[in-house]
């Protein structure tokens, strides 16, 4: 078992879940100021938005995961806080990380779509490392296999949880989110492609899509009234991207993305 903590200089951890995290964030925010020109955003203002973003989607994606696993911290509140430990549930970052967007883009009179268009491959990279971090933390896995021999012996070793190889979940969402990454990135450089906002649906639906298939081989998945609440929010996800791009296309013509 890998420890979860990557550093130790007396009584300060860092864990491997918190630089997964991070790891992630920086690249999110390098490949949003690289772009931000494109779209006559300043690159300054990426940096003030994450500034303000960042600690609340992490605050959002907290609650989201203690609202629905409530059971698990009832008697002892203080782990709440515990979030090394694991516990960050992405849609609830997502959540917040889009309502502080829309708010932030209000005040700086920034176009909210543009925003979230040179946003959302960032946003895909770091969700593929941060799942890196569920692997130590031996989170986020499906159900008991019989071997994992297609797999290198790491992840064989920290997929063995409860007496059993486990489905490594995270790998699955990890390479879909970066197979996903690298479309966006193909298909906003092809002239006359993709219009405005619709880098950000095809975000939706290509991880929407992914995230439904794979929540479905989890046995730690948030649940609500017998089902994985992933799922449902998945579905809606998808649904909305495609119709997004259908109805901005047919009623309201939007501008292409290089334009």
């Amino acid at each position: 078992m890998i420890d979860p903590i990557a550093v130790e200089l007396g009584p300060f951890k860092i864990h491997w879940y918190a630089l997964c995290i991070v790891t992630g964030l920086f690249l999110a925010i390098y490949l949003a100021k690289k772009e931000a020109p494109r779209k006559k955003i300043k690159p300054d203002d990426v940096i003030d938005f994450i500034l303000i973003a960042f600690p609340l989607a992490i605050l959002g994606a907290r609650l989201y995961y203690v609202i629905f696993q409530w059971q698990d911290y009832a008697a002892n509140p203080v782990k709440i806080f515990a979030i090394w430990e694991g516990g960050l549930a992405i849609y609830g970052g997502l959540i917040t990380g889009a309502i502080a967007l829309f708010v932030y883009s209000y005040y700086h009179l920034i176009e909210p779509l543009d925003f979230l268009d040179i946003a959302a491959p960032g946003v895909m990279i770091a969700q593929s490392i941060g799942r890196w971090g569920n692997f130590i933390n031996q989170e986020a896995y499906g159900s008991a296999v019989d071997s994992l021999a297609y797999l290198p012996e790491f992840i064989q070793k920290q997929m063995y949880i409860d007496g059993s190889y486990r489905q490594p979940t995270f790998l699955y969402e990890s390479l879909w989110n970066l197979v996903g990454f690298i479309l966006i990135l193909i298909l906003r450089r092809r002239p006359h492609l993709l219009r405005q906002g619709e880098p950000t649906f095809f975000y939706l639906i290509w991880y929407g899509i992914g995230r439904f298939v794979i929540e479905g081989l989890r046995t730690d998945s948030l649940m609500f009234a017998g089902l994985r609440v992933s799922q449902w929010l998945s579905a809606l996800l998808v649904i909305a991207g495609f119709a997004l791009v259908v109805y901005r296309r047919y009623k309201l013509n939007p501008p292409y993305y290089q334009e």
